[in-house]
């Protein structure tokens, strides 16, 4: 089986989100840091584990070719 076009850009894809995720979560760190310390540490929680989920259809675009099951 031939390796096909999708991975190369779905990969290029997610990086590009995660620079972007990046990026957001730290431009919004001074309005962040004025929170008290146990609801910073849920925001950059749910910031951490939140990313993943946006992933999914790429995911499977790379792997089907399509957006949707």
């Amino acid at each position: 089986m031939q390796p096909t076009w999708r991975k190369p850009v779905g990969m290029l894809g997610i990086l590009a989100f995660i620079l972007f995720w990046l990026v957001a979560v730290a431009s919004l760190s001074p309005w962040i840091g004025a929170l008290p310390a146990l609801v910073q540490m849920l925001v950059y929680g749910l910031a951490g584990v939140a990313w993943i989920a946006p992933l999914k259809p790429a995911l499977r675009w790379m792997e089907t070719g399509r957006w949707r099951r």
